[in-house]
């Protein structure tokens, strides 16, 4: 008898639409999708086997090199590792801004990926608006940490820099021009009949698929799990953080999550702006002997960081693990089995915001 497998599809892994190299084969029937895989290892970095053995202070600098688009997680996950295994405390006003820059980095990283799904489905011009709007939150983080990408501005027991008059002015005009913009293309995103066609009822992850799959982040958030491990953060108790929740677990629900999300973040850091404490932006202290898993919420979910230090603030062992492994498997297992037409695959695979650069450390 005849296969009923007409062809296998391979989309990578160089794509058009990928923002790294990854490779997704796809078994169909017609244009049907019956199962896919991902298969990675194209851009491996090695950079978890460099950390080991070299002080603290070169690991603070390695750690956001594991991902320049998320690199404020990584940066202050380490660092609190560090902090929590060697007793040092940080002062009030330099945890309010970690809050803030950290927060700008998830819209700006949110910005990125609603752009690249934009790009994705061939709306170039919402892309375009996405991607533009995203350049003024990397102006915001390089005005206060003095650098777009790479910032090093979390370090044992506070901040590099404090926040200055001027730049506070600056950073609400800014927040406030980029809440206008987000607002109206959101409106634009969620009315539009031909955006709806490709996001709607397309890539469905559901509740009880997602917690098989162990997704995390907004991949979870937008099939119905309230999880995100801000919510057992002291700053952020502070500051009655709550996370958003889609129940929808499909295209729309995810790109539509992270627009929430970016207008959550700018809440939060209007609240730091106005409760911002007087006060020193460094406590001090010296990084000695421990073990500790140290945990964060990045803008694509839980990134954990195992580290085992010895007395100078060597790193004896280290071992990440970042979010978008366990989101690649639930997109490959269940968001892409089903899908109807190939044209869909790349738009499903970029609405779970993979990072390549993380996953391959």
């Amino acid at each position: 008898m005849k296969k009923v497998v007409d062809v296998s599809i391979p989309l990578g892994p160089v794509h058009p639409c990928w923002k790294e190299p990854a490779r997704v084969k796809c078994e169909t029937r017609g244009e049907k999708v019956l199962a896919a895989e991902v298969e990675l290892g194209y851009m491996k970095k090695g950079i978890e086997r460099i950390m080991k053995g070299r002080p603290w202070q070169e690991v603070l600098f390695l750690a956001e090199r594991v991902c320049g688009i998320c690199s404020v997680i990584h940066n202050m996950v380490f660092i609190e590792g560090m902090e929590a295994v060697s007793g040092i405390a940080v002062p009030d006003r330099a945890a309010y801004l970690r809050v803030i820059v950290n927060e700008l980095d998830r819209i700006q990283s949110h910005l990125l990926a609603n752009f690249s799904f934009c790009y994705t489905i061939e709306h170039e011009t919402l892309a375009m608006y996405l991607l533009n709007t995203r350049e003024r939150a990397m102006d915001c983080l390089e005005r206060i940490t003095g650098a777009r990408v790479n910032k090093a501005f979390m370090i044992p027991g506070g901040v590099r820099f404090d926040l200055r008059d001027n730049d506070r002015a600056a950073l609400l005009t800014d927040l406030d021009w980029i809440q206008n913009e987000v607002d109206r293309y959101t409106r634009m995103f969620d009315t539009g009949p031909l955006i709806a066609t490709r996001t709607k009822g397309v890539g469905i992850l559901t509740q009880e698929q997602a917690r098989i799959a162990r997704a995390v982040g907004p991949t979870a958030r937008a099939s119905g799990i309230a999880e995100d491990v801000r919510l057992a953060h002291p700053t952020y108790r502070k500051l009655n953080f709550a996370p958003l929740v889609r129940m929808e677990g499909d295209n729309h629900a995810r790109i539509m999550l992270r627009f929430g999300e970016i207008f959550q973040s700018i809440g939060l850091i209007h609240r730091c702006l106005s409760d911002l404490p007087e006060g020193p932006i460094r406590g001090g202290g010296t990084c000695g002997a421990g073990e500790t898993v140290s945990r964060g919420e990045a803008p694509r979910g839980e990134l954990s960081y195992f580290i085992l230090s010895d007395e100078y603030g060597r790193i004896v062992d280290i071992a990440i693990r970042t979010p978008s492994i366990m989101n690649i498997d639930a997109c490959t297992h269940f968001m892409l089995p089903g899908v109807t037409s190939l044209a869909d695959v790349t738009s499903v695979f970029v609405s779970a915001d993979p990072c390549i650069a993380c996953n391959e450390r």
